[in-house]
């Protein structure tokens, strides 16, 4: 037995290795191949699976469990199909490609009804077939069709066929582009700038499947703060610290929910990252203090441009430890950013990300909770002449890297923000070992998900890019990255109210969840339209609170899973062709559809329920899958449907997440299943087993409803008064017991409510209501 094949042709080398039975890694090159690191994989380069290969003069093949690997000898033409012989993939063209003037490149045939998705950050609808896709994280403030890169570059297709799907993961930082079938409608191209091609092909049944196997190979989310789920409020910029302070009061002076406020560049002199404004922020212990003292946590900018200032500490020691990108001859390459002209620190060296993480430590002595990582494509102001890949980001031919080895930043660019990512957060669990770290970017690469949240950029106050949230989130999470969201309201330009309204609904259920504006445009914090606007946004932020303990718990499940909170309905019913491109709907975890409002003025929106029984979850009418149905969608409403069956937890409206929740409630829908995960949200406590999960089922028989509420499972033990059940369209039953005692309940409009005993975590309960 042996993990791989190795083999030379006309046309180059190529090795393939069996990861797993359904995980392959296949690489080629020009010239023998020699050991590669990686910065996104976390899988082991050990096959831990049996292998066995076997050889004819005319090929090699290799073969596991579950797939069937051939390669010719001719020309290291690549087949690879499943163990009952159905092919998956296979090469257009033999081996690779390694044009003249560099690069490498090879050609994969399509099926005709293949979908193909993912691919980081992108415009558009959610199937990318036909299109052509640029790897390139760029500072792009437009974000319109015609652009293609944007601050993401995740080089991860999925691809979803009849009888399966399959990804393909091109591990290069490198310039590349995935063509799409658009040159040719039935090949897959993939064109990279390096020299050699190192790429993973996961197999399985389904795009569920092929995300287990992909954030397996590149990692999973860690569980986040649950701080960092509630309402976020940010601003370019608040200042002073008086402003600051306002907008806390106004929060809670209105009862309206948040967890986090934002400090943004000006709250810096000078635009020197690590330093205070001292006329702007006298005090800043005190305000985070104070505001901490109110329920909030303060998270604060660092950008990677270090202002070129000879008195300025930070600069003074990058220069001393050679921490920042120099030029081919050695020089420090200085650009310009925000502070003006500015240095950018070499996050591939090891110790410039050990350097650049001690910088936090007087953030973190302030009480600043979590750190926000903007501009790090990195954006570059430089030289306007720049055109090409490089326009807008420092020059191509800057060295990056050990001093062993030094590579052009133009093969590793996509890393930036990625390798930032990891210093910070590296740092972050140094500096508070024992609490969970928080980081938003801004850019990156596969594998971010590891580190940070991921926001979308500097989108618009527009409609349109309303719309492009939810295809543009659903994308990320193809792409093995759950926790995303997009500014409400839009970040540049003036949002009305009606908008500020429907994003703020849209954004209540997308992961990460922040208002941000930019410098000079209209505010619109909750209450910046009057109070009839204020009352809608409130609302619709109160009801993310009242979701926190299903949200949490889907964050639980992609830890353990690698599935995205935010779901594209293909992602649960690959078999329904009316869901393989459906952009504009979503589902959070498995059981709860949200059909945001994208368009001005309507009342009213086309929603697809797939198959089975689906609820409005307004009006408790009961529909049937497998069809389009009108939803109504008043201005204070935002469509949503449960798939009947679910058990969804929900918890109380609190002010922010340090509140203690009282009460749980179980929202029943007709017979089926659900659970609750809970810990205790802030410490590292729940990798030792301190954590616990309620599961609740319900059975609907003639005349009576079951419901049992297992004890829970793991260490941990919530603190609170009461768990309810919440019986959906239930009439006024004739009893309620458990376990033959009697429960008090009451009606609620057509939902029957009942009190349960808070479990102690030792038997079942029970619940018998007689009498539907």
């Amino acid at each position: 037995m042996t993990s791989c094949v190795s083999m030379a042709a006309a046309g180059g080398y190529v090795s393939v290795a069996a990861l797993s039975s359904h995980i392959l890694r296949i690489r080629i090159g020009p010239a023998p191949l020699k050991p590669r690191s990686s910065w996104a994989v976390v899988m082991e380069d050990r096959p831990q699976v049996a292998v066995a290969v076997s050889e004819t003069p005319q090929e090699m093949m290799l073969a596991t469990d579950g797939l069937r690997v051939t390669v010719r000898r001719q020309d290291l033409h690549l087949t690879i199909a499943r163990a009952d012989g159905a092919p998956v993939l296979e090469d257009a063209l033999p081996g690779a490609e390694f044009p003249p003037g560099g690069g490498t490149a090879l050609t994969k045939r399509l099926q005709a009804d293949t979908r193909l998705y993912g691919l980081g950050q992108r415009m558009g609808f959610l199937d990318k077939r036909g299109e052509t896709v640029t790897m390139w994280a760029t500072d792009d403030p437009l974000h319109h069709p015609g652009r293609d890169a944007l601050y993401q570059a995740i080089p991860f297709v999925l691809a979803l066929q009849p009888g399966g799907a399959y990804g393909i993961f091109l591990d290069s930082p490198a310039f590349t582009q995935f063509d799409l079938g658009k040159t040719q409608s039935d090949r897959l191209r993939i064109q990279t700038a390096e020299s050699e091609l190192d790429y993973y092909v996961i197999v399985a049944d389904s795009p569920k499947g092929v995300l287990n196997g992909y954030s397996e190979l590149t990692g999973r989310t860690p569980l986040p703060p649950r701080w960092s789920l509630g309402y976020q409020q940010c601003r370019w910029s608040y200042y002073p610290e008086e402003r600051v302070r306002e907008v806390a009061r106004e929060f809670r002076s209105r009862q309206i929910p948040c967890d986090v406020i934002y400090l943004d560049i000006d709250h810096m002199d000078g635009y020197r990252v690590f330093t205070w404004d001292q006329g702007r922020f006298p005090d800043p212990a005190q305000l985070v203090a104070d505001l901490r003292a109110q329920g909030f946590r303060v998270v604060t900018i660092v950008d990677p441009g270090v202002k070129a200032d000879p008195a300025y500490s930070v600069f003074q020691e990058g220069l001393a430890g050679r921490h920042f990108m120099t030029t081919p001859d050695g020089e420090v390459y200085i650009g310009k950013v925000w502070p003006g002209p500015a240095a950018f620190p070499d996050f591939l060296q090891e110790s410039t990300r050990r350097w650049w993480g001690r910088q936090h430590a007087q953030l973190l002595h302030l009480g600043v909770a979590g750190i926000w990582n903007d501009m790090n494509e990195p954006a570059n102001f430089t030289d306007a002449s720049v055109t090409g890949q490089f326009k807008g980001t420092v020059p191509g031919t800057l060295l990056q890297g050990e001093a062993e080895c030094k590579q052009p930043h133009a093969l590793v660019h996509n890393l930036y923000g990625l390798a930032m990512a990891s210093a910070t957060t590296a740092a972050l669990q140094e500096l508070r070992p024992k609490e969970r770290p928080f980081l938003v970017t801004r850019s990156g690469y596969a594998g971010i998900q590891r580190y940070a949240a991921v926001w979308m950029g500097d989108n618009h106050s527009w409609w349109e890019h309303l719309l492009q949230a939810v295809p543009m989130c659903l994308g990320m999470g193809l792409s093995g990255v759950p926790f995303v969201g997009t500014d409400c309201g839009g970040f540049s330009g003036d949002a009305t109210a009606e908008l500020l309204v429907r994003w703020t609904q849209l954004g209540a259920f997308t992961p990460f969840f922040r208002n941000h504006s930019a410098a000079g445009t209209r505010s619109q914090e909750p209450w910046a339209f009057g109070p009839e606007t204020e009352a809608l946004v409130a609302d619709a932020i109160r009801l993310r609170y009242r979701f926190l303990p299903y949200l949490y718990t889907l964050f639980a499940e992609a830890r353990r899973t690698g599935l995205p909170v935010m779901r594209p309905l293909l992602l649960e019913y690959p078999d329904d062709e009316r869901t393989h491109n459906l952009s504009d709907q979503f589902l959070l975890g498995e059981d709860l559809l949200v059909a945001p409002v994208y368009q001005p003025g309507a009342v009213t929106r086309m929603v697809y329920l797939p198959r089975g029984e689906w609820v409005d979850y307004w009006t408790g009418a009961l529909y049937p899958g497998g069809q389009y149905t009108v939803a109504d969608a008043p201005l204070h409403r935002i469509p949503l449907f449960v798939r009947q069956g679910a058990i969804l937890p929900l918890g109380p409206v609190v002010q922010h997440t340090g509140e203690p929740a009282k009460s749980l409630t179980f929202d029943i829908f007709g017979s089926g299943a659900g659970h609750v995960y809970e810990d205790d949200g802030a410490s590292m406590d729940y990798l030792a087993g301190d954590w616990s999960i309620t599961r609740v089922t319900s059975r609907v028989e003639a005349g009576r409803t079951l419901v049992t509420v297992q004890p829970p499972e793991g260490k941990y033990r919530p603190v609170r008064s009461e768990v309810l059940l919440r019986l959906r369209n239930h009439r006024a039953p004739a009893a309620v017991t458990a376990d033959g005692h009697p429960l008090s309940w009451r009606l609620e409009g057509n939902d029957l409510v009942v009190a349960v005993a808070v479990l102690d975590g030792t038997e079942q309960l029970l619940v018998e209501i007689s009498g539907r």
